[in-house]
């Protein structure tokens, strides 16, 4: 027999009462599904009273924690949640008011899913102005998640309880790319599916953790390494799925460090430019050549 109205526990992890806290909680709070819970973990947040106050301000649970990271907070927030299934949310993005709706559908019409996901789009730092529109589609076979070829992160998915505690939950020894991670162990468990009515939004400002490109590059590379090893022996669809990732992740690199560049030598700061550049051919002394081939073709990413 199917779940109609399952509870959703969302779980938001924060290390600070930042200015945008108010605004995602009180999207939860709007949501046109009803039947959820929400837990803010506070990660060593430095004052751990407005946390609170934020908090239960929009009638959430809050537990508080030492500093461990997102990834350890996030399983703590999992570790007290009663929902059976779970969704993410930044303390600095918010969900438009049919997220969980479109989710919860998604899991009815298909129960042997264990994953939902939808579209996230990038807003500018006002929450005013589309950046960049989803453009996530149902592209989801284990071969699509591997290659990366529609946008799945934490903050766009709702996954089975079960099947987050199956696979360990998340990685907390990764600080960067650890949805990556979690993502590709569940997709060799179970089904994704796609639900097109849903829409997060991914706010872009200067204190984003994905502005620190080295890191995250090193990250993702390790990371899907390790799961191409792990995956041994790879039939050839999936072994040219992570090949299409570690490429895709060598031209983000070197995307992320000519825009680094870029901004340096606005500021008069050639040495940063050029340390930049010397990264990117250092650790992906491919990408640049494969980006520009693929934009003579009229490919994007």
């Amino acid at each position: 027999m199917r779940e109609e109205t399952p509870l959703v526990s969302v779980v938001v992890a924060t290390n600070r009462a930042s200015v945008f806290i108010d605004e995602a909680l009180a999207s939860v709070a709007a949501q046109t599904y009803s039947r959820h819970e929400v837990v803010v973990v506070d990660d060593g947040a430095p004052d751990p009273d407005a946390v609170a106050a934020v908090a239960e301000r929009h009638g959430a649970r809050v537990i508080h924690r030492p500093a461990g990271g997102v990834a350890a907070a996030r399983d703590a927030g999992v570790a007290e949640a009663t929902g059976t299934l779970v969704a993410f949310l930044d303390d600095d993005d918010r969900w438009h008011r049919d997220r969980l709706a479109a989710g919860v559908a998604a899991f009815i019409e298909a129960p042997d899913a264990i994953v939902s996901y939808c579209r996230i789009q990038t807003v500018d730092e006002a929450g005013e102005s589309v950046l960049a529109a989803g453009d996530q589609d149902d592209r989801c076979s284990r071969a699509d998640i591997v290659a990366r070829r529609t946008g799945i992160f934490a903050g766009n998915i709702i996954v089975r309880r079960d099947a987050f505690e199956a696979v360990g939950g998340f990685d907390a020894s990764l600080r960067q790319a650890e949805d990556l991670d979690l993502i590709l162990r569940l997709s060799a468990q179970g089904r994704f599916v796609f639900a097109p009515d849903g829409l997060v939004d991914y706010r872009s400002h200067g204190s984003n953790t994905t502005g620190r490109h080295r890191e995250l590059a090193a990250s993702i590379d390790r990371i899907l390494r390790r799961h191409r090893e792990q995956s041994a022996p790879l039939g050839a669809e999936l072994e040219q799925a992570f090949r299409e990732s570690l490429r895709r992740n060598d031209r983000f690199a070197w995307w992320s460090a000519l825009r680094a560049a870029k901004t340096a030598v606005r500021e008069r700061a050639p040495a940063v430019a050029a340390s930049e550049i010397w990264w990117a051919l250092r650790f992906a002394p491919a990408g640049l050549f494969d980006g520009l081939a693929r934009r003579a073709r009229g490919i994007r990413d």
